[in-house]
């Protein structure tokens, strides 16, 4: 049966600051990010299951990267655990904010590379992850493939 590749797009709005950088985006900022998840399996063959013809079910897969990504990024602000910005990211969420320290500097392609991990753990063993791609502005992006990580 022929290998498909499905995709799924989704959108949130997160905050952050790279810790260190030489350029405007030092200072704490947001994005409307798009995230476009590939996966690649063989449809369902076996015509008595539900999802017969389907590579996975697009809930399904919504289902997974709304709760490994989505639910957790969208209205957060994000910011390396090692950023002189902790008094900062402390004082937020002291005041109720959102706020995600992560062990890397939260660019577009250290983003990707978490969110693919993330989604790996989670999809069935029948569907692999093929590629990522996450929008950070209209005109720039950052992309995984399963290919170039294997």
């Amino acid at each position: 049966m022929a290998k498909i590749r499905i995709t799924k797009q989704f959108s949130f709005e997160t905050g952050h600051a790279l810790y260190g950088y030489d350029g405007k985006c030092k200072n704490v900022h947001g994005h409307s990010y798009k995230l476009s998840v590939t996966v690649i399996g063989t449809p369902i063959s076996d015509s008595s299951n539900v999802k017969f013809g389907m590579v996975i079910d697009f809930g399904d897969l919504k289902k997974i990267v709304k709760e490994e990504i989505v639910d957790l990024f969208d209205h957060a602000t994000v910011f390396n655990q090692n950023t002189p910005h902790i008094e900062l990211a402390n004082e937020l969420k002291n005041r109720g904010h959102h706020v995600i320290l992560v062990n890397y500097q939260p660019t577009s392609e250290n983003m990707v590379i978490d969110f693919a991990e993330k989604i790996k753990n989670r999809l069935p063993s029948s569907i692999k992850l093929h590629s990522l791609k996450l929008q950070e502005t209209e005109t720039s992006f950052a992309e995984w493939f399963a290919f170039d990580n294997s």
